[in-house]
């Protein structure tokens, strides 16, 4: 996931925010506003979001209290989702209710819809919430598709092995990188239409 995709998901999840922000000292806010400078620590320390291959290793070792939400419409949902994900249509999100020792992360298709309710959640109080910044793109990148060096170094042995394995764990295919050549094609730049249906063949 790009520096550039996380600004840009965190911008528009912020650009949501500022109609309901209070200028006023936290003690006269109105309920509901958002402190949206307490907001934006947590965007500059990056505790906003979660990588997908950190998401897939939460999942692969059944992290106590996790709860993935899949913020798209039912039939996208059915056509693919992340493996223990529970659908939650955005419009949704605003009534929804999560306990303080729950850790919630958040996805949509590119990561807009997940930013946005990202927000309405920390509006509402949930503690414990994160979204993945490319969505679906950093899901097929990351985990289903990884490249990976075709020659790692002995320093790189340990984390190519890691991806490798949660690839697999996941039904993914890791994709060696060329020698010297262009990099295979990000899954945000390729049609996520089909990134599903070849996900579906491999039975994921």
């Amino acid at each position: 996931m790009s520096a550039a995709r996380i600004l840009g998901a965190t911008a528009l999840a912020l650009g949501v925010a500022a109609p309901f922000a209070g200028a006023r000292p936290a003690a006269e806010r109105t309920p509901g506003a958002i402190d949206t400078a307490a907001l934006a620590r947590m965007v500059a320390a990056q505790e906003d979001h979660v990588s997908a291959l950190q998401l897939a290793r939460w999942i692969r070792d059944r992290r106590a209290g996790l709860r993935v939400i899949d913020v798209r419409s039912p039939a996208e949902f059915a056509r693919f989702s992340i493996p223990t994900a529970e659908n939650m249509p955005i419009e949704h999100i605003p009534g929804a209710h999560f306990r303080d020792d729950e850790t919630v992360v958040l996805y949509s298709e590119g990561g807009a819809h997940a930013a946005q309710a990202w927000v309405f959640l920390k509006a509402a109080g949930v503690r414990n919430v994160m979204f993945v910044a490319g969505g679906l793109g950093d899901w097929f990148d990351e985990v289903m598709n990884p490249v990976v060096p075709a020659a790692p170094s002995p320093a790189e042995a340990a984390q190519v092995a890691d991806v490798t394995e949660l690839s697999t764990y996941f039904g993914g295919t890791p994709r060696a990188a060329p020698a010297g050549g262009a990099a295979p094609a990000a899954a945000a730049d390729r049609d996520t239409a089909n990134l599903i249906a070849s996900a579906r063949r491999r039975g994921c």
